[in-house]
């Protein structure tokens, strides 16, 4: 009987091993500069706090056995009351401890400031972000295209994120980019990330926004920069324009839409958005740039 049990925990540890070594490990697993920088942090902070933690342990379980009852050798000191040594120690850690993770808060605010724009040699990729109730809107000024819950960007190029809200808050997030951010009506937040790692990744809202929000999410396609421009020619001969009475069908609250394209935007869409002004279904697509200008600013 023993003997089972025994090897049923073991049955159930393996497998338990085996389902988290399977699991998708998000921001320990970053794919640009922004999120090894803040994996860097986390870790490094980690490891600041373990420094007291484990030791705390071990001291805790190392006197209570050498204070046990039936140890003879500890000596009882009913009259102990202050220690100069003992003081330093447990005022003196804590104090180096906190000074450190100050320190790297400090300088990792600093640097991984949101706004920031990346240092790279590669001209950066403008994409406007919109959410809704309760999905993702993509807006690309630069190619002419925008996407619903599908963002597209090429590999190791800085992209220049513009984020608002036209309903109510809610948190851009793609975990192995790096930073999440708000996007709050009526207001224009910036961020810039880069992912130097082709493939597909999770994105979602990281902030709770009603009956729908388990359906917000989108999948962030990263692409060579020669398929990032293909895919921008493309989607410009895809799906109907993004104007006004296109916007206002989107408005409507919907969950777990579909990705979509749109081949052309209306101009100003997204300055309109912003200002709470509510596009006239009348509003023409933006004319699409030509194929030499979206490749060029692919690249």
């Amino acid at each position: 009987m023993r003997r089972a049990g025994a090897a049923l925990r073991f049955f159930a540890c393996f497998a338990l091993i085996v389902l988290l070594a399977a699991c998708n490990r998000g921001i320990l697993d970053p794919v640009g500069p922004v999120g090894q920088a803040e994996k860097t942090i986390l870790i490094n902070s980690t490891a600041i706090m373990l420094a007291i933690i484990i030791p705390t342990m071990l001291a805790t379980v190392a006197f209570a056995f050498w204070f046990r009852r039936g140890n003879s050798k500890a000596t009882y000191r009913p009259d102990w009351e202050y220690s100069g040594a003992v003081e330093m120690v447990v005022w003196g850690i804590p104090v180096l401890t906190i000074l450190l993770l100050g320190g790297i808060t400090w300088i990792g605010s600093h640097d991984l400031e949101p706004s920031k724009p990346l240092d790279s040699p590669v001209k950066p990729v403008s994409v406007q972000v919109v959410s809704l109730d309760w999905k993702w809107l993509f807006i690309y000024p630069e190619q002419g295209v925008a996407t619903v819950n599908q963002l597209v960007v090429p590999a190791g190029t800085p992209i220049n994120y513009q984020l608002t809200s036209a309903t109510v808050w809610n948190v851009f997030s793609v975990p192995q980019f790096g930073t999440m951010i708000y996007t709050m009506p009526r207001m224009t937040t910036r961020l810039n990330l880069q992912a130097d790692r082709p493939g597909v990744y999770d994105g979602f809202s990281a902030h709770f926004s009603g009956d729908g929000f388990p359906g917000m999410q989108f999948k962030a396609h990263v692409l060579p920069p020669e398929q990032f421009a293909a895919w921008a020619q493309g989607a410009r001969g895809q799906g109907g324009p993004l104007d006004g009475r296109a916007y206002t069908d989107l408005l409507k609250p919907t969950s777990y839409v579909k990705p979509m394209t749109y081949g052309a935007v209306a101009p100003g869409l997204f300055d309109a958005i912003v200002a709470n002004k509510a596009p006239s279904p009348q509003m023409l697509p933006h004319n699409p740039p030509s194929t030499e200008q979206g490749a060029g600013h692919a690249r």
